[in-house]
């Protein structure tokens, strides 16, 4: 302790509070979860379902707010239930604990083959009701930095770590990677999750944080330093997709016009991968289908709900999902209304 620093005291302070907070956020989510499941009825217009999120002001509580609005203004009883990350609650959706969640397409196949973090720990369970709108991502600076490239990063310090959140590291690399750079190349500051690393940035330990696009914590951090820059990739070339995807497998470019978010000052391109709403083997045929069916009626909903959702395009609900499986009661409605 006679060595610890004034920063190194910070950390530690910030990622105890963060694995304590996710500690408590994951037995409220399996309680909830648990409680929920019990109340499930013999129809859908009966049902009480429970959607997995991450915590407040990430991306994934945003969209899981929104599709449970989607899913009660069709009838479906549902309600949210926040942990600190897809690799806390996804073990739980597979158990059947809870019936949905929402989280990228890349983890949730990671998941279903026991790859990457899972250390072989497979989630066999696991099946999809549908894709989302792409999930857009960048890495923010405060727009009055001379901070303006990814590569201008090197050597400085930024976010890394996330041990409550390991999709975020390879996510991380991906964007670096863009730049002929690797997470060696800054001077790391360990967080636990997304929400945590904002934190860490607002507080003024990092020069940086990685974050998607249209979340309320980006909106936080963007007022609370005067304003954001969301730096795109340094190439958007197929030789720097190729690298990005060595990374993560399911990354794509995608242009975003100046204005369209906090923090994108000019036309710019960034990395985006898809997202599910995902459920369990043993979930009721009949609430997939209505939850697939509110998603597919109710993409208003969801738009009003939280606006970056207004880039849903329910035509593409039966998108690729790799090695991932649909769930047969959302393959029925989508017979129904003829997605192929």
């Amino acid at each position: 302790m006679d060595n610890l620093t004034l920063w190194d005291f910070k950390s530690l302070l910030r990622q105890t509070e963060d694995n304590l907070g996710g500690l408590l956020m994951k037995f409220l989510c399996t309680a909830a979860a648990f409680s929920v499941a019990a109340l499930v009825g013999s129809t859908a217009s009966a049902q009480n379902v429970g959607i997995a999120t991450s915590n407040p002001g990430s991306l994934f509580h945003n969209i899981g707010t929104a599709v449970a609005n989607a899913a009660n203004a069709n009838g479906l009883n549902t309600t949210i239930q926040p942990a600190t990350s897809p690799n806390q609650f996804i073990p739980f959706v597979n158990d059947g604990g809870i019936e949905f969640g929402v989280a990228n397409l890349q983890e949730v196949n990671y998941s279903i083959t026991g790859e990457a973090w899972w250390n072989g720990n497979k989630n066999e369970n696991i099946r999809v009701v549908g894709q989302l709108q792409p999930l857009v991502e960048a890495i923010f600076v405060r727009k009055d930095s001379d901070i303006m490239t990814v590569g201008d990063l090197r050597g400085k310090a930024m976010t890394d770590g996330y041990t409550a959140q390991n999709t975020i590291l390879p996510q991380l690399s991906a964007f670096y990677a863009t730049a002929g750079m690797t997470r060696d190349d800054v001077e790391q500051v360990s967080v636990a999750s997304v929400v945590a690393g904002a934190n860490a940035f607002m507080a003024g330990d990092t020069v940086g944080f990685i974050f998607a696009h249209g979340a309320g914590k980006v909106r936080e951090a963007d007022a609370a330093v005067g304003g954001l820059r969301a730096l795109g990739v340094d190439d958007t070339s197929d030789a720097a997709l190729a690298a990005a995807r060595a990374h993560w497998p399911t990354a794509f470019f995608k242009e975003l016009k100046a204005g369209a978010m906090p923090g994108v000052l000019e036309d710019d391109t960034y990395i985006a991968f898809p997202q599910v709403v995902f459920t369990h083997a043993g979930a009721s045929d009949e609430a997939v289908y209505q939850m697939a069916k509110a998603m597919y009626e109710q993409g208003k909903v969801m738009g009003e709900t939280f606006p970056p959702m207004r880039a849903f395009k329910p035509a593409d609900m039966r998108g690729d999902i790799g090695i991932s499986e649909f769930h047969p009661g959302a393959i029925r409605f989508y017979e129904e209304v003829g997605l192929k």
